[in-house]
């Protein structure tokens, strides 16, 4: 490919990108999956302009660190103290019920092997903080019961979604359970948490101050994203995902956590705004290349819509996948019974974070096209039809609006 030609494709994906989230949020519809579309409508599925190529996957690739690092920088621990025990219980049964059950259907009536069986599980176990936020926020409940159960439960959600990720990352490259590299992964974030603290005042001291004797803009952004590529390096080095170390890199630079960089940075608030609104941007850049790419990665053509093997798959991980999310919520007494409602349909979207592992399950070589492609059904239906049921949910009772 010749350089004139790659700036053309470039052109075209953060164009295209840009141009179908802005269509889909008008429409009050999750920008993410314009994006998806987008890659769609470019790729081999529909007019064949573009092809996912190794400089494009590498693009994508950092897209996907900084998308995790954004997840870990939005992480908000106080979030899950202010909603307590019933955030936990809505969390951890919204991540075990769907990872068992998504893997039970996959393994037993599909007969799957075992490690794409748990993928697939794991595909289905996050929830999308982002999507979440924006309903609520929109209808004016992200500070009512409800809400702060269903925000705490996603931060959770999204914590041991990463984690499950560094695990089965590791089964995928190793062909079965290694339990010692798995240690190692584990060690790593061990010894993160355990070190961020003392690194992330020295590194904030350091940047502030030659921040402030710098004539040059730049430096905060430079710097930051410098740390999120050697957390990547660093992750990989010790057999986790590069994703692994945007997460973390996200979390020790995140105000809102209780332990790393919120520390260092809590004396200077105006600092550490000033950190996120420059990193913010490069975040933004690169995230949607990502998202298009997955779109790039499909073939609509080459799947047999006609088998009924597509629909049934599908349709039984679309059934967990709902739910494995609902179970927990609807059993909760200390609820009115439409809260319960609104917390689990909350809870279903699963966005970019499903994405992620499907993604990296298809890299990995675990999904054939068919599987994939019912994987995505399942995440763009999971993610496209919440946000309009929380609505019809909260209109059923204006006595609750707020």
């Amino acid at each position: 490919m010749q350089p004139h030609d790659f700036f053309l494709i470039l052109l075209l994906i953060l164009l295209g990108a840009r141009l179908f989230a802005e269509l889909f949020r008008r429409f009050a519809l999750p920008p993410v999956l314009g994006e998806l579309c987008a890659g769609i409508l470019l790729g081999p599925s529909l007019l064949g302009w573009i092809e996912p190529t190794s400089t494009i996957k590498l693009l994508a690739e950092i897209g996907i660190i900084l998308l995790l690092f954004d997840v870990g920088l939005e992480t908000d621990l106080h979030r899950l103290k202010e909603s307590g025990k019933s955030a936990v219980l809505v969390a951890v049964g919204g991540f075990v019920l769907p990872f068992l059950l998504g893997t039970w259907a996959a393994y037993s009536l599909f007969s799957l092997p075992m490690i794409v069986s748990l993928f697939i599980g794991g595909t289905i176990t996050a929830t999308s903080i982002g999507i979440t936020v924006r309903v609520l926020s929109d209808l004016k409940k992200r500070s009512s019961r409800e809400g702060e159960i269903v925000l705490g439960a996603a931060v959770l959600d999204d914590i041991f979604g990463v984690l499950l990720l560094t695990i089965l990352y590791e089964f995928s490259q190793s062909g079965g359970v290694d339990l010692v590299n798995t240690g190692k992964v584990f060690l790593f974030i061990l010894l993160f948490f355990l070190t961020a603290p003392v690194a992330a005042k020295l590194l904030a001291l350091l940047i502030q101050r030659f921040d402030s004797g710098s004539e040059k803009e730049g430096l905060i952004a430079t710097a930051i994203f410098s740390l999120v590529l050697f957390f990547a390096w660093l992750a990989h080095q010790v057999g986790a995902p590069e994703i692994i170390g945007g997460f973390a890199a996200g979390l020790a630079l995140s105000r809102r956590f209780l332990l790393p960089f919120g520390i260092a940075l809590r004396e200077n608030q105006a600092f550490a705004a000033k950190i996120e609104n420059q990193i913010r941007p490069i975040v933004y850049l690169f995230t949607p290349i990502f998202f298009v790419t997955v779109g790039l990665s499909m073939n609509l053509r080459d799947i047999a819509w006609g088998e009924s093997h597509v629909w049934l798959f599908g349709g039984a991980i679309l059934a967990v996948s709902v739910v494995g999310k609902m179970a927990v919520p609807a059993m909760m007494r200390s609820l009115t019974p439409q809260k319960r409602l609104i917390v689990g349909l909350s809870m279903i979207p699963r966005g970019e974070v499903g994405l992620i592992f499907a993604e990296i399950g298809r890299t990995a070589g675990l999904f054939d096209n068919e599987t994939y492609a019912a994987l995505i059904l399942v995440i763009v239906l999971t993610t496209l039809l919440p946000p309009f049921l929380i609505k019809l949910a909260y209109g059923r009772s204006p006595a609750n609006r707020e």
